[in-house]
């Protein structure tokens, strides 16, 4: 059901400052967006955000190379033993890329093993979609799948001091994107469906954040909670923007 705008009410000067302010708030939630990119991004080696690096943050990260684990579960099945174990000795060490191509190996080197027993499939040229999708032909193809990631957690002080700055400010910030939506226009079941995504989607990141070190599912819960709050508050803020200026029924 819809309502009448007390926004829409207000003074052309009084609706001019609340547009500052609302404008300020998408300001803020753009840089925090920004900010969560820069902090978090790169913890598994690959540009952007994923949920490997919120896992490093929140957890801690333990995988092992994606090279070094198809090798142990015995792919490929015609690769030579001695040849295998080579690999995974040299995937086990600390001199990765170092060992690569050391011409003192020969045609026992890491490359040329690679190049013998993998690349028949593992080319841009193969016939197996699947086998062609991770390319090993250069150096730079099997260093995506040639190092295991291991990060510890943040400090649980750093992240309780985190989350005795953020669980305020998120919180308080909400309450007043939230209360200046309900005195918009729009229908009353779409103001409360976005108050209750936003309440509960805050909740869970922020109980996920705090709990996410010893259940590594949570870590889930940070990406979801953290994106549905986003997104209704956005919504909210448009929502907020558009009521302040569209020409209300009566004038119509």
């Amino acid at each position: 059901m819809a309502v009448a705008s007390r926004l829409r009410a207000l003074p052309a000067t009084a609706r001019l400052g609340l547009t500052g302010i609302v404008l300020a708030l998408v300001l803020g939630l753009w840089a925090s967006l920004e900010h969560l990119e820069d902090h978090h991004q790169g913890r598994d080696g690959e540009p952007g955000v994923s949920l490997d690096d919120l896992t490093g943050a929140y957890h801690g990260l333990d995988r092992p190379a994606a090279m070094r684990v198809a090798l142990e579960r015995g792919h490929p099945e015609g690769l030579a033993d001695a040849e295998r174990a080579l690999l995974v000795d040299w995937l086990s060490g600390g001199q990765v890329s170092e060992r690569y191509d050391d011409l003192e190996l020969g045609d026992f080197s890491p490359a040329e093993v690679i190049g013998r027993g993998c690349l028949d499939c593992h080319s841009r040229q193969s016939d197996d979609a699947a086998a062609a999708a991770v390319p090993l032909e250069y150096w730079d193809d099997v260093s995506r799948v040639a190092f295991s990631r291991s990060l510890e957690p943040t400090p649980r002080a750093i992240l309780v001091t985190s989350l005795h700055t953020h669980a305020t400010s998120l919180a308080v910030l909400s309450l007043v994107v939230l209360a200046l939506l309900w005195g918009t226009r729009w229908p009353r079941g779409l103001c409360g469906a976005l108050v209750g995504v936003c309440g509960l989607a805050l909740a869970v990141d922020l109980a996920s954040q705090m709990h996410a070190r010893d259940h590594e599912g949570l870590v889930l819960g940070v990406a979801l909670g953290g994106a549905a709050w986003g997104l209704a508050v956005g919504l909210a803020l448009a929502l907020v923007l558009l009521d302040l200026w569209l020409p209300s029924r009566s004038s119509e």
